[in-house]
């Protein structure tokens, strides 16, 4: 019949871009939502999904009647059962326990057989999600591993889609494109692309910025190129443990950090304020534009991807009593947001020093303050930070100069918080590290110690 496509796989694509108008309306930028939690699964993995099985068929890794295998955090093990139920093939999902009801429920309703495994183990555990995916793969005959994590097609999959369909809806006219790092693949694809394109006559070239959940490795490992100990975090679809193969960071020209919190906060405003049905890690998304836009604040039109749909967390991020329940609502009696410990505990400006500054000069400096901490920045870049302990480990051990640098004494045991971050989070970070940096985009507004948080506990109580 005119007009019908032939499968719901052929509906797949052409999601349409909606410019949101109260969202960021502070700021000089204007922020357009790429809606893809439109298509037919509910996620932007569709198009992933159609690509892996198409290229797994055309090399004969996929037989007819086989069974596709996929460690996945929901979205793309729909995406996958959703193909395998076109086209006839069997479905193993292996999801971690932290995922939405309703993304098991949708798994089930498209007939994938789901095995759910422990969130809070090691990547290289034989009880993770990968591994345990990997072995099922390896015992079920005529199975086939997707492995969207370091399968090369994955990027080429919104190469060839995602980024000529973004180019020719907006004729280039962005300054930025921003969306979530999962296994990374959409991100890639798109750098690879946008950054093939040559820019318009009198435009900069597109900057594409990944967003990554506080807690993952990628943040990190972009700023200072070194893997730093991961954190528990709500979020679901953004970020990782371990750093995949398709994943090239080099290819982003920022990524962004942003807290369950904020993410979530973001998602719901997105239903309320602007009427878009998507999920968290669309509100992530568009928690790290509105940071990338504060930093860059020439920038006019920014491109967000929304990836996922609301629909699968409404159990969650979409239940007050949840939310309440995880720290990310304040009650009316709640202990408040970490810039009220910043002001309560006064506004100076945070001391810092730079990587080359000489011991001397840092001991001085923190004798001068009297702080037992500081970060150590390369121009806005936060490199990581010393204390007190670090240096007397340093001044001991036999073979160190006050005139040497300082930046072999760098570590990297604090979190990063923003001025948002519920004191409940800031608990949870400072019993994983020693202390907090509090940023506002790029900007140290704060450090904060446990005994700041001690203080000002004990303020609020007197």
């Amino acid at each position: 019949m005119k007009g019908s496509v032939k499968t719901i796989l052929d509906a797949v694509g052409d999601t349409p871009i909606v410019e949101m108008q109260k969202i960021g309306a502070e700021l000089e930028a204007s922020f357009f939502a790429k809606c893809e939690f439109l298509s037919p699964s509910g996620s932007t993995k569709d198009r992933m999904a159609r690509a892996l099985v198409d290229a797994a068929e055309q090399s004969g890794a996929l037989s007819p009647g086989g069974t596709l295998v996929e460690a996945t955090t929901g979205n793309a093990g729909a995406a996958l059962a959703l193909v395998a139920a076109v086209r006839g093939y069997k479905c193993i999902c292996v999801v971690p326990e932290k995922i939405s009801p309703e993304k098991l429920a949708s798994l089930r309703a498209y007939g994938a057989k789901v095995i759910v495994t422990p969130t809070a183990v090691e990547p290289d555990d034989s009880r993770s999600m990968r591994s345990v995916a990997k072995q099922l793969a390896e015992d079920t005959a005529g199975a086939y591993l997707v492995d969207q994590w370091d399968n090369p097609k994955n990027p080429d999959a919104y190469a060839d889609s995602l980024g000529p369909e973004i180019w020719a809806q907006t004729d280039g006219a962005i300054d930025a494109v921003v969306g979530t790092l999962g296994s990374g693949g959409m991100m890639m694809g798109l750098a690879r692309f946008l950054k093939s394109q040559p820019p318009r006559a009198g435009s900069h070239k597109i900057a594409v910025v990944g967003v990554d959940a506080s807690g993952s490795l990628y943040h990190d490992l972009a700023e200072t190129g070194r893997l730093t100990q991961t954190s528990a975090y709500q979020l679901e679809e953004v970020g990782a443990d371990f750093v995949p193969r398709v994943l090239d960071l080099g290819s982003l020209d920022r990524v962004v950090p942003v807290s369950d919190r904020d993410a979530f906060r973001t998602a719901r405003d997105l239903v309320r304020l602007e009427g878009i049905f998507a999920g968290g890690s669309s509100g992530a998304a568009v928690a790290g534009a509105l940071v990338w836009a504060r930093e860059n604040p020439d920038a006019r039109n920014i491109l967000v991807l929304l990836t996922d749909s609301a629909n699968q967390y409404l159990s969650k991020i979409f239940n007050d009593e949840w939310m309440r329940e995880n720290g990310f609502l304040d009650d009316e009696d709640g202990l408040g947001l970490v810039r009220d410990l910043v002001q309560l505990k006064g506004g100076a400006d945070v001391v810092t020093a730079k990587p080359y500054d000489n011991v001397r000069q840092v001991v001085r400096k923190m004798k001068q303050h009297g702080i037992s901490q500081l970060p150590i920045v390369d121009g806005e870049k936060l490199l990581g930070v010393v204390a007190e302990v670090d240096m007397l480990r340093y001044l001991v051990s036999g073979e160190s100069s006050l005139d040497g640098a300082v930046k072999p004494l760098i570590e990297q045991d604090f979190r990063a918080v923003t001025p948002t971050t519920s004191i409940d989070d800031l608990k949870a970070a400072l019993s994983e590290a020693r202390m907090a940096v509090v940023l506002e985009g790029t900007r140290i507004v704060g450090v904060v110690t446990k005994i700041d948080l001690i203080d000002y506990l004990a303020r609020r109580a007197s």
